[in-house]
């Protein structure tokens, strides 16, 4: 029934879909954590539609639909929440301003809370100042919906590893920077942890990604590892909308080497952080840590 949505969004993937600096994985699975414990085992009793045109419309039986269904899980693809029914599948995204917070029923909506999703005494409320979210049901397997389906890498994943990081870069005429924030390769590592990750590898972001040798992949691989585990534990980075589940901010950017911190002095060898722009995004960099090889 809805599914024919999910043709559409396939044709629509290249222009609309561009992946914006937050939310990046670490507040996805900020969100996830903070939603499960709560939501897990629960059942929804109305769904409140206020503003359907988000990046793609909200369906229009989405109330019908979820009402009196259970949550059976969540989980994560990249920078998509999934929330699992008993039958039926919900697929959210924050876009730019997104958040998914629980709140008290009795909280007045404002201009930009445009889903409530009630479970007893408690909403699930979702809020988008720049509507550029989307919140899709699928009655399928939600990993092989159009925009889960073409999705890489986990970077989490016990399947990233080294050598699959050097399968990829083997062939790959791109510099590694945007290697690593190609969704169709490696998901949910953006613009800001991709800067802090290759500053930890000691990687010049415009290197090529096929000239780092097996053993510079594997140190890539444990920074991206180390860079996203580190974040999720600050709860993410707040530095214009996000918020956790909870309503509180991340506070990650306290810890960031190079992101943002153009002009300032390297916190580990003291020389200027320099920017540049790739792929239109703004792109930090210590030149003496990661200076070029070659």
């Amino acid at each position: 029934m809805l599914w024919n949505l999910g043709t559409r969004i396939k044709g629509a993937l290249p222009n609309r879909l561009k992946e914006d600096a937050l939310p990046e994985l670490p507040e996805v699975e900020t969100v996830l954590r903070g939603l499960s414990p709560t939501l897990v085992g629960q059942t929804i009793n109305t769904v409140t539609v206020r503003q359907p045109a988000l990046r793609f419309p909200v369906p229009i039986e989405l109330p019908t639909l979820l009402a009196g269904r259970t949550i059976i899980d969540l989980q994560r693809r990249g920078k998509y929440l999934i929330i699992f029914l008993d039958s039926g599948s919900v697929i959210c995204h924050l876009g730019m301003s997104g958040s998914l917070q629980l709140v008290p029923n009795s909280t007045p909506a404002s201009r930009h809370d445009h889903i409530d999703i009630t479970i007893g005494n408690t909403l699930l409320r979702y809020r988008d100042p720049r509507r550029f979210g989307l919140m899709l049901w699928t009655e399928e397997d939600p990993m092989t919906h159009p925009l889960l389906a073409a999705l890489g890498l986990e970077p989490l994943a016990p399947q990233f590893t080294g050598h699959a990081l050097h399968r990829l870069t083997a062939a790959s005429k791109s510099p590694i920077k945007t290697l690593l924030m190609d969704s169709h390769k490696i998901v949910g590592v953006g613009n800001i942890y991709a800067s802090e990750s290759l500053f930890q590898a000691r990687i010049h972001p415009t290197t090529p990604a096929r000239d780092l040798t097996p053993a510079r992949c594997c140190r890539l691989v444990e920074a991206v590892q180390s860079t996203l585990s580190a974040a999720i534990a600050a709860g993410g980075s707040s530095l214009r909308d996000f918020v956790h589940s909870n309503g509180k901010l991340g506070y990650f950017q306290q810890q960031y080497f190079v992101y943002g911190r153009a002009g300032a002095a390297c916190r580990v060898c003291g020389t200027a952080i320099e920017r540049l722009v790739m792929a239109q995004r703004a792109t930090y960099f210590c030149p003496r840590c990661q200076r070029r090889r070659g």
